[in-house]
């Protein structure tokens, strides 16, 4: 098979939000998933990752000019550690392998392939036609998924006799090993095995189908070899995911945002590795795995896990918190950046980049959404150290001083950049409610450093960036960047009218969200996953949502499919993972605006788009309750406001359009 690498048809693969229905390559199936339905704008290719707890894959499939499918495995074990052991040391092969190359119909190898369509939900689905003189006409239908718990790829085909004579399939024993170099390895020699499951002469009446399945497994040397059952483990997987879409639903008349959602819940759920150390979520892309970061792990996706419902989300959550809380100290060192190889060596390869404001921020959202009080009690002593490193940062101006930010040098942020301080303040006030609810001391005094904070970060960062009244990201910069939008995430408005103006500008926004810079070409998802939650949370609602839907149509039914990608140039709009918790948190924490103020307590501003005469979360897993949410539109500017706990009775409120209420469960 000849798929490009990615980095080389990138610009292919980058079409303008204002992409109109038509130009759309996917749509929208009842049963929850998406389909491509082949047409003539072929040859096509794109990727996919997907996980589970002991491997990842990254499928680069396609339709080429004749119509065939093409599909490359970039196979993923996290657990199968190489030398050295750092940040990327996590056994990688690539493999062209297609079980149907070697079975014949009537005698012959099948050809003539015309894909028919291809469909994801968790899964990659093919369907195929065949027409040849020979056999006559056949179906095929290829499925693609990891298994759940096990280092494996599944891989289920379905032959289908539509001629009218019988068939005569061939199917080779295939039951192949490959060591790989002990030199190269942790644990010595690794193995990978591709079995295909069934094999001899088999005879397919007209209409008949005839099943079988295919693997690839990897293991350490001494590990014994599982007894893979395909359809078993296939069952496991897609129960995993009807739990994840049955949960923390989306209803609105947007179907399209409601999908994006829904899958976005996938990607963020699924990359979970169960290393020696513990689950740890990891953000994947073929680079990050078995291992935690203070801004992917910490301050993106774990305020998001318990609202999903996915106890092993929030497993991984609290065991990312416990290793970062292994580096506490008394000389005030900083926290590494990332805790790497499963959880035995740490990257710190820029310095300080901010990560205990992510930490705190992070872990005092999480603690009160998950509403759990012994959890909570157990992070409150490394979100206080977090909070105190913070302030012993402040500098001369009165904000936080670090060596970078997230992005680790890619673009200048000075000695002290806008995205530190603001993720502080908003740890200080989540410590506040925390404080409260747990009975310890430091609630006034963490209000009080806030509203310090705040007034600091007006008047250091606070600057006209060309022509606009927004923020300059660090002193002595003059150029506009797009965490210009961070403060409005945090309740910071003072300036959002213009901030808002110089997101939505040509200098920043593009066909493809915002520019990390104005005047590069560079993209980062996060930062418009970030943009879009802070334009609603400040209350402009329709803008938020005219481009929240572009850039879910894009990302979902556009050229390169179905979830937020991580940047680009730059890893070839690799599928993270964390970035989809940060797509999840546009709709609780903007659109529905949901803010933690206890454990079992949160304020709520909604966000109704005029177009919209309703809207709903169901089956909502934080605090402690599973709980729906509804929001309907009344006459007059006022919203009805209904929490409604699983198996009690609904409590009910009046709210004005763009006020707020608080909700005690």
């Amino acid at each position: 098979m000849n798929i490009k690498k990615l980095i080389g048809v990138a610009s292919l693969l980058i079409l303008p939000f204002a992409q109109t229905e038509a130009q759309e390559r996917w749509h929208l199936l009842p049963d929850g998933s998406i389909e491509w339905s082949i047409d003539s704008r072929i040859p096509h290719e794109d990727h996919i990752e997907m996980s589970g707890k002991r491997v990842s894959v990254v499928l680069r499939y396609g339709v080429n000019a004749r119509g065939g499918f093409e599909l490359n495995k970039s196979m993923v074990w996290p657990l199968l550690r190489t030398i050295p052991n750092n940040t990327h040391a996590s056994l990688m092969r690539r493999f062209d392998w297609d079980p149907m190359d070697l079975v014949t119909v009537n005698g012959r190898t099948m050809t003539s392939e015309k894909v028919e369509s291809i469909r994801l939900k968790g899964a990659l689905t093919v369907e195929s036609s065949y027409d040849a003189g020979w056999y006559g006409q056949c179906r095929l239908i290829r499925e693609y998924m990891p298994s759940a718990e096990l280092p494996a790829l599944m891989e289920r085909y379905a032959l289908v006799n539509v001629s009218k004579n019988p068939i005569s399939v061939e199917i080779p024993e295939v039951q192949d090993k490959v060591w790989t170099d002990p030199s190269k390895g942790v644990a010595g020699a690794y193995r990978i095995e591709l079995n295909v499951d069934k094999k001899g002469a088999f005879t397919v009446a007209p209409q008949d189908t005839l099943f079988f399945s295919a693997s690839i497994a990897g293991y350490k040397q001494d590990e014994p070899s599982q007894k893979i059952d395909v359809n078993r483990e296939m069952q496991t997987r897609q129960a995993l995911v009807a739990h994840w879409m049955d949960n923390l639903v989306l209803e609105t008349p947007d179907q399209v945002i409601n999908r994006m959602f829904a899958f976005s819940k996938i990607r963020a759920c699924e990359s979970i590795y169960q290393t020696q150390g513990g689950p740890m979520h990891g953000p994947g892309g073929e680079s990050y795995y078995a291992a935690i970061w203070a801004n992917d792990q910490a301050e993106y996706i774990n305020p998001y896990f318990p609202y999903t419902g996915y106890d092993y989300g929030c497993a991984s959550a609290l065991n990312s918190f416990r290793h970062f809380a292994r580096f506490m100290n008394d000389q005030w060192k900083p926290i590494p950046s990332s805790i790497v190889a499963e959880g035995l060596d740490i990257w710190n390869g820029v310095g300080d980049r901010g990560d205990a404001a992510m930490i705190a921020y992070g872990a005092s959202r999480y603690a009160l959404a998950r509403g759990d009080r012994q959890e909570a009690e157990e992070l409150w002593p490394l979100i206080t150290w977090c909070l105190e490193y913070c302030h012993r940062q402040l500098n001369e101006g009165g904000v936080v001083a670090s060596d970078t930010d997230e992005l680790e040098n890619r673009f200048p942020s000075g000695k002290a950049n806008l995205c530190t301080s603001s993720l502080y303040y908003d740890a200080l006030l989540s410590a506040a409610c925390l404080a409260h609810d747990l009975h310890k001391e430091g609630a006034s005094a963490y209000r009080k450093q806030a509203a310090q904070l705040r007034t600091h970060i007006e008047n250091y960062f606070g600057a006209t960036v060309e022509g606009f009244d927004t923020y300059r990201y660090y002193d002595g910069n003059d150029i506009l960047r797009s965490w210009i939008c961070i403060p409005l995430t945090v309740g910071i408005d003072d300036r959002a009218g213009q901030t808002i103006q110089a997101l939505f500008s040509p200098r920043l926004w593009t066909e493809n969200g915002l520019l990390t810079q104005a005047g590069s070409e560079t993209f980062w998802d996060r930062s418009t996953l970030y943009a879009l939650r802070g334009v609603y949370a400040v209350g402009e609602t329709e803008k938020a949502t005219d481009y929240l839907h572009r850039y879910s149509a894009t990302r979902l039914l556009g050229e390169h499919v179905p979830y937020a990608i991580e940047a680009w140039p730059e890893g070839s709009q690799r599928h993270l993972s964390a970035e989809s918790g940060l797509y999840g948190r546009i709709i609780t924490e903007g659109l529905f605006g949901i803010r933690p103020t206890g454990l079992r307590s949160f304020s709520l501003t909604p966000r109704l788009p005029q177009e919209w005469d309703h809207m709903a979360l169901r089956h909502v897993r934080a605090f402690g309750q599973d709980f729906d949410l509804e929001v309907k539109r009344l006459a007059g500017g006022k919203l009805a406001i209904e929490v409604i706990p699983a198996g009690g009775k609904a409590k009910r409120f009046t709210l004005r359009e763009g006020g707020s209420l608080q909700v005690k469960l």
